[in-house]
């Protein structure tokens, strides 16, 4: 069988990829299910055969551009200076909830794919199962260095926040959905991080500016 070419490797990703930006753009628009994948397929160039080449289906491409988000956020957290304060790290989580609603039909994507990973046989379920592990552990890492440096009181659990947080943001996503965009989602986020921030820091002080 004759081995596929680097240079086929390479168009085959780069169209991959593509066809993820189109998604991503048309899904985070118009919604999934008002998204026809012939018009995904229309925008990169490619037939829907060719786009179903990629991914066999439409649920496929949805996984893949939530995971995309997910990892997106990953890298956002992640790409933080190494010296920043454990503030420096909430505000960021707070940043980053701002990227979240510049593209409010992910939020929609994430709350949707995130109902479905509660049935163990789905794909959904071990990539949600695998992105819980990771961000609580990235962040924790970061929180561990304001109770290194003094800055958070020493006895703060680290893992106990990070998850906190993280369950927060999810949660209040999910409300976000559900009262159409009207629920002040930054507000909600920033209230429950000063919170976090009053409780935590050795002298009671919050988040700042």
């Amino acid at each position: 069988m004759p081995r596929r070419s680097s240079g086929s490797y390479r168009v085959g990703i780069a169209r991959r990829e593509a066809i993820l930006e189109a998604a991503v753009r048309h899904f985070a628009k118009g919604g999934y299910h008002r998204t026809a994948m012939a018009r995904i397929a229309a925008d990169v160039g490619i037939t829907e055969g060719g786009l179903l080449h990629h991914f066999p289906s439409k649920k496929h491409l949805l996984l893949a551009v939530v995971e995309r988000r997910i990892r997106a956020a990953a890298r956002w957290l992640d790409e933080a200076d190494p010296g920043v304060t454990g503030t420096g790290v909430l505000r960021r989580l707070l940043e980053i909830t701002g990227r979240q609603l510049a593209e409010p039909g992910l939020i929609e994507l994430f709350v949707l794919v995130s109902a479905e990973a509660a049935d163990t046989s789905s794909p959904a379920h071990r990539l949600f199962a695998e992105r819980y592990d990771d961000a609580v552990d990235s962040l924790a890492a970061r929180l561990r260095q304001a109770v290194d440096s003094g800055e958070f009181r020493a006895d703060t659990d680290c893992t106990a926040i990070a998850r906190e947080c993280i369950a927060v943001s999810d949660g209040l996503q999910l409300q976000w959905v559900l009262s159409g965009g009207t629920l002040d989602l930054t507000a909600a986020v920033r209230a429950h991080l000063e919170r976090v921030a009053r409780a935590v820091t050795a002298d009671g002080s919050g988040l700042g500016d």
